[in-house]
């Protein structure tokens, strides 16, 4: 029988760099990790049935994190202005296959960019849609807005507003890789440590894909929540329009990304 969940050293695993050649590189700056404990009933009829629900403590954790883009690009070119670098949203939960490879499931990403849209829609097979969005940074306190354009239905976003702390984990703590990185085994480095996604190419049969990134591990800040209205979740099968259970942030990692491959 496959094993209900991957054990810490699959996890720990999963964030190690791969071999292979590389798809392109792209920055992740500024993030907030906004997290639901939602019944894990409500979550898992929305996955494929391929994947099962990475659960802590029994819940499903679903996640809301708007960040910004930087040096978007293909491993063979340069940054483009005005194409690489935009602001992005994404609503997730946590999957894992037969108790191995924990990775994350996208319900929606917006993007501030028409192209990098296209090309994920096209090229990734990941749910993004185009959005109008805003990021203001004064000090520790930032917001972020977002509006739905297209697909799907316009208006659909959010309004956030919070304040960045100092880290969440100081510098020598047991277990930590460094100042305000995650100790493996801590629902911080459960939500945040995540290295493998999985999308759906369209259509009824469609093919089950696995990507995969890699990056040092986050430098995870407090953060306090000042505002927070979104209809991300909802507008995802989600029908959740409180208060988030848990609020992190991170100033940013510098990513490389790893080709899609279809899951066998």
């Amino acid at each position: 029988m496959p094993r209900l969940e991957p054990s810490l050293e699959e996890r720990i695993a999963a964030t190690r760099r791969p071999a292979g050649r590389l798809a392109g590189y792209q920055s992740w700056n500024q993030l907030l990790f906004l997290h639901w404990r939602v019944p894990a009933a409500l979550v898992a009829p929305l996955l494929p049935a391929e994947l099962t629900l990475d659960t802590w403590e029994g819940d499903a954790w679903v996640g809301l994190i708007p960040f910004s883009m930087a040096g978007v690009r293909p491993w063979w070119a340069p940054p483009v202005p005005g194409i690489s670098n935009f602001l992005e949203t994404n609503v997730r939960t946590y999957v894992h296959r037969q108790g191995r490879e924990p990775g994350v499931w996208f319900f929606s990403l917006e993007a501030a960019n028409s192209l990098a849209v296209r090309l994920a829609r096209w090229g990734w097979h990941l749910p993004y849609h185009r959005a109008s969005m805003t990021h203001d940074a004064r000090g520790p306190l930032h917001s972020w807005s977002s509006q739905r354009q297209w697909p799907g239905t316009p208006g659909v976003g959010c309004d956030i507003e919070a304040e960045f702390g100092g880290p969440l984990f100081a510098e020598g703590s047991a277990g930590s890789p460094g100042p305000g990185h995650a100790p493996p085994g801590t629902f911080e480095y459960f939500l945040a440590e995540r290295y493998l996604l999985f999308s759906r190419a369209p259509g009824p049969q469609g093919t089950l894909w696995r990507g995969q990134v890699w990056h040092t591990p986050y430098p995870l800040i407090s953060a306090s929540l000042r505002k927070c209205r979104q209809d991300l979740l909802p507008a995802a099968g989600l029908p959740i329009d409180r208060p988030p259970d848990h609020v992190a942030a991170s100033p940013g990692v510098n990513v490389e990304i790893f080709p899609l491959a279809p899951v066998v």
